[in-house]
């Protein structure tokens, strides 16, 4: 498992709890300090936006990634996958700038923007968007895919 620009690793470390191993990487190196000698658990100083790709060539059984987005990685990060494998994203939208940060369209998804990214090859586990009031009001949108896996989405009524 990979915990995709994992910050404090809260997310590696419940998968590492759970029996998973995960990488986590991010650019802040106190963060990944914190996470050094957890069992289960493999840090990687890396910058994912700028300077080279960190994971030419490897594959994961799954991504998280959680309150980050920079689109012009986002094709790398979904090769990440090999076949069966799944992807959990959930970050801020369109919407979010009336109630708090990010506030820069750049890192708000659009409207149904993670559909269209696991448009082809993908299943679709589960999808939301919208309005949240936990852990505190935000605009977001979330998505579970596993690469080539049936969609289970419902047609729409």
């Amino acid at each position: 498992m990979l915990d995709y620009a994992c910050g404090n690793g809260r997310h590696a470390r419940w998968l590492a709890e759970q029996g998973f191993r995960v990488e986590a990487v991010d650019r802040d190196v106190p963060s990944l300090e914190s996470l050094e000698g957890l069992r289960g658990i493999r840090t990687r100083q890396a910058d994912l936006e700028s300077g080279p790709w960190p994971y030419e060539g490897r594959r994961f059984d799954g991504v998280v990634v959680t309150n980050y987005h920079y689109r012009p990685r986002l094709p790398m990060l979904l090769e990440l996958l090999g076949h069966g494998g799944v992807l959990i994203y959930e970050t801020f939208m369109v919407g979010n700038e009336r109630l708090g940060r990010p506030r820069n369209p750049a890192f708000l998804l659009r409207e149904h923007e993670l559909l269209g990214l696991v448009d082809c090859g993908f299943g679709v586990v589960a999808f939301e968007q919208g309005e949240v009031e936990y852990p505190k009001p935000a605009v977001v949108q979330r998505i579970c895919a596993q690469k080539g896996g049936a969609d289970v989405r419902l047609p729409p009524p």
